[in-house]
């Protein structure tokens, strides 16, 4: 049936994860776990970050930045995914849709700003270690932290603009669990070559810049840790940095993939989308705890603590 050029589609639908009642109600029960998870993780990496003075460093000022920014990733994805698994129909206004979809390029846009920035500082507290207080000042983590944050607000701003400024007169079947760029792109009745150009040019621009500083900034900490003779030193450089290169390769992976190749709607896409929008926001805070003695020692100060009661 020919698409009338003249309607316009107010309302989306979700292919969502499954149509059988019975896997729905396991998968809400998994992602409303996870969900929790997320929060509990992240919010206790803010706070023990926050209140232990001993992790007031550059590095953890950052990891601060980034617990936050995943415990809002997920709050985007997870909360609509929850309600759409316990509904008949799953759908979703259109400025809802165009709201998520703004979110997830504006977070995740900022997340690949924030880990290069977290490079950039191992890469100068390794390589320069005398000059990086100097040089990791308050007010330089400060302005590229908020740097991040408003290249990711542009980012999402400019992409989602376009993709609104086209004409979608059906179909509306969304073949993913959420508003996401790639899939949406295939539903516009008009010509969706602007959208499609804008969001290629920020992935290999953003993408490829913050890339070149990850891989400089890790060339540089390999060959310092390579040229030392304390074992001492090579597995604390390795201790800090391996679990930040597991979270570059986890986001970077799935992130490139799900948006720089077309979207057909296929179970790898749902996948991909998975990783970077529910597992990933897990997996930050738990890496960086589970392989940071800092971290873990933070975290004993804090439990042992006794609660002070007063009168």
């Amino acid at each position: 049936m020919e698409a009338d050029n003249t309607t316009r589609v107010t309302v989306f639908v979700l292919q969502g994860l499954s149509n059988n009642p019975h896997i729905q109600i396991v998968l809400f029960v998994i992602f409303l776990v996870i969900y929790l998870l997320i929060l509990t993780v992240n919010l206790l990496m803010l706070l023990v970050i926050r209140t232990d003075s001993h992790l007031h460093t550059p590095m953890y000022f950052f990891l601060s930045h980034l617990s936050f920014l995943d415990a809002f990733y997920a709050s985007i994805i997870v909360p609509k995914l929850l309600k759409n698994l316990l509904s008949k129909w799953k759908t979703i206004s259109f400025l809802e849709c165009f709201i998520q979809i703004f979110f997830v390029i504006f977070l995740g846009a900022t997340e690949t700003c924030l880990l290069s920035v977290m490079a950039y500082d191992r890469y100068q507290a390794v390589c320069h270690p005398l000059l990086y207080v100097v040089t990791m000042n308050k007010k330089l983590c400060a302005g590229m932290a908020g740097a991040s944050w408003a290249i990711g607000m542009g980012t999402g701003l400019l992409n989602t603009i376009l993709l609104a400024q086209q004409h979608f007169c059906g179909p509306n079947l969304i073949r993913s669990f959420a508003c996401e760029l790639p899939p949406v792109l295939l539903l516009p009745c008009s010509d969706p070559y602007v959208s499609v150009f804008s969001i290629l040019t920020t992935m290999v621009v953003l993408g490829l810049g913050t890339f070149v500083i990850l891989v400089g900034s890790y060339t540089r900490i390999i060959l310092t840790a390579l040229g030392m003779n304390s074992a001492t030193g090579w597995n604390k450089i390795f201790s800090t940095c391996s679990s930040h290169f597991l979270v570059v390769i986890i986001f970077y992976g799935s992130g490139i993939s799900r948006y720089m190749t077309p979207a057909s709607g296929s179970a790898l896409e749902q996948v991909l989308s998975m990783q970077y929008s529910v597992v990933t926001p897990l997996l930050n805070p738990l890496i960086y705890s589970l392989k940071n003695q800092e971290v873990k020692a933070a975290l004993r100060r804090r439990l042992s603590r006794k609660p002070r009661l007063t009168f």
